[in-house]
């Protein structure tokens, strides 16, 4: 087990961090990008906060894809191949994050969340309320391949934003209602997730104590996120997932280019 010592203080402003990561994560996605900033802003190694967010975040997004699976707004056996295609990507990518340049992934995930941005304020995201499912086609399995082994591996590459992308693509392959949406994007962030996390903890790269203590806030951040998903529907959902991408957008182009 990882040990890393923390003052009080900061600890306790991981923790609010957390709650409030867990809540727009549940409904937006995007809550590594609160995060995993602050575990490094803590003095964190950077694949140590990596790993560290990974096991917190793994306590929300299971939250978060528990309640709308119960709300039967995710069907494990009808996306059972985004399930597979998402771990297998999520194992290669943090088993690649090593031999990658960190500075071209830190250049290339501005122009991808910018993309999502101009895609969620001009194109029309589904405002249904149907729970259809999409029809069972051949396309759709070579879809959900290809999106689960491209955003599982981007999610055990990097992180952060992975929710965003699954919300964007999900409206833009199968053009499902927005809670829908949100309940396949939660469930397969938690899957990526959890893999990472597994491959982490064999890397030695995760801190126990600091990782299990915001998870628990990412749980209760989650489960008052996904709720509030729930009852308000696209009034809520899509304001804030708007709101999440424009800040992220910002904040990593400031971040790749400016600084």
């Amino acid at each position: 087990m990882l040990e890393f010592a923390l003052d009080p203080a900061t600890w306790a402003l991981l923790c609010t961090v957390a709650l409030a990561a867990g809540f727009i994560d549940a409904i937006a996605g995007g809550g590594g990008m609160l995060t995993v900033p602050a575990l490094l802003t803590a003095g964190l190694p950077p694949h140590v906060a990596l790993g560290t967010n990974k096991l917190a975040a793994s306590f929300g997004s299971l939250t978060a894809s528990f309640t709308y699976y119960k709300q039967n707004l995710f069907n494990p056996r009808f996306w059972a191949a985004s399930v597979l295609a998402t771990a297998i990507g999520a194992a290669l990518g943090t088993l690649l994050v090593d031999s990658l340049s960190i500075e071209f992934l830190n250049k290339l995930i501005p122009v991808i969340i910018l993309l999502v941005a101009l895609y969620s304020l001009f194109g029309k995201m589904s405002h249904s309320d149907s729970i259809d499912l999409p029809k069972k086609t051949g396309v759709l399995k070579v879809k959900q391949w290809l999106q689960g082994l491209s955003l599982g591996f981007f999610d055990g590459l990097a992180g952060p934003g992975t929710g965003t992308f699954w919300t964007a693509s999900n409206d833009m392959l199968y053009k499902m209602s927005l809670l829908l949406n949100c309940g396949l994007a939660r469930s397969m962030n938690f899957v990526s997730n959890f893999i990472s996390l597994i491959t982490f903890v064999a890397l030695g790269h995760v801190n126990f104590m600091l990782g299990l203590t915001m998870g628990a806030f990412l749980m209760l951040g989650a489960w008052l996120g996904a709720h509030s998903a729930i009852k308000f529907g696209s009034r809520l959902i899509k304001p804030l997932f708007n709101a999440v991408v424009i800040v992220l957008t910002a904040k990593l182009i400031v971040e790749a280019y400016m600084v």
